[in-house]
């Protein structure tokens, strides 16, 4: 009886890991093979927004919006040195096309809101790109509260903030539109060091996941991607991390992903882009996540990571555990 009993928990497990894995890598390989949509046909759009456009996936995405037609509201940091250039090469490159900039930083207390409202007040912004995001690196009680919460407004309240004002106009107009977000792989895995960046973008993944519902039925497509990691400015000396520089080994140029991303749009509700963003999702997929923490919990502290800087920051008995 044991033996029938445990042959049946096979079987059925069997077909249920079956069932996950292809309807986990059968949307990817479709979408893969579907052509790049013409998002300015679709939507009937003339404007997208994208912020954090002045360098890496912003920058490429906003070329790309304006290759297809449309005009594009970039945004960037008051203080970045490269927003200003990459509006003027972008200007360049598409004449034709109408480009405008928000200079303010999406940081706590900061009127990023009203500059983005008064930008596009006489313009219908139809497609969003809630890209910007930036990455705090230390133990989490280290580094100052400032600095974590300066990253929670950027990667998940500024987006809530810019999505919250736009679905409304899309809605109350009555227009078609798209509402994505530049979510990360790091949403999937706890990310020690790193613990304001993981837990922000599995907010926006969840985020995106349950406005999808909402505002499908208004015509309005929201979509949340993970990409595998991306050559960047992500990966500057300022995050000197083991970990970051194993997963900067598997980067792709940020101008790979905008067609990846725009293929998505409509066609699904989460993405992941890349072979290990793939890969991490299917691991977590066979493993519980809970089991996931706690083998991390249980060897975190053999990493070189953590060494390192738990003997930098204090004598703390976590640096000889």
């Amino acid at each position: 009886m044991f033996s029938q009993c445990l042959g049946c928990f096979h079987w059925i497990a069997g077909w249920i890991g079956l069932f996950a894995f292809l309807s986990y890598v059968l949307p990817i390989l479709a979408i893969a093979v579907l052509p790049v949509p013409d998002l300015k046909k679709k939507y009937g759009a003339t404007w997208a927004l994208v912020t954090g456009s002045s360098s890496g996936i912003g920058k490429s995405l906003a070329r790309r919006l304006a290759q297809q037609g449309l005009n594009v509201v970039v945004c960037g940091m008051t203080k970045d040195a490269l927003l200003a250039p990459a509006v003027k090469e972008l200007q360049k490159e598409f004449p034709e096309r109408e480009f405008r900039t928000v200079a303010s930083t999406l940081a706590p207390g900061l009127p990023y809101m009203d500059a983005i409202a008064k930008a596009t007040d006489d313009i219908d912004v139809q497609l969003v790109f809630n890209n910007a995001g930036y990455i705090v690196t230390d133990f989490f009680e280290v580094s100052s509260l400032d600095a974590q919460l300066g990253n929670l407004e950027c990667n998940a309240v500024a987006a809530v903030k810019i999505t919250h004002h736009f679905a409304r106009r899309l809605v109350t107009n009555k227009q078609r539109g798209a509402i994505v977000f530049t979510s990360s792989a790091a949403a999937a895995i706890p990310s020690p060091f790193t613990s304001m960046y993981g837990a922000t973008k599995a907010f926006v993944s969840q985020f995106a996941a349950c406005l999808s519902v909402e505002l499908k039925p208004c015509g309005i497509d929201v979509c949340s991607v993970h990409p595998s990691p991306v050559a960047s400015n992500f990966y500057d000396k300022t995050h000197q991390m083991d970990a970051m520089d194993f997963a900067k080994t598997f980067a792709v140029g940020p101008e790979e992903l905008p067609d990846e991303i725009i293929k998505s749009i409509g066609r699904c509700h989460w993405r992941d882009i890349g072979g290990f963003a793939i890969v991490v999702r299917l691991a977590m997929m066979a493993v519980s996540y809970n089991a996931v923490v706690t083998l991390f919990a249980m060897l975190g502290h053999l990493s070189p990571d953590f060494q390192v800087r738990a003997r930098a920051c204090y004598a703390h008995p976590r640096a000889s555990a």
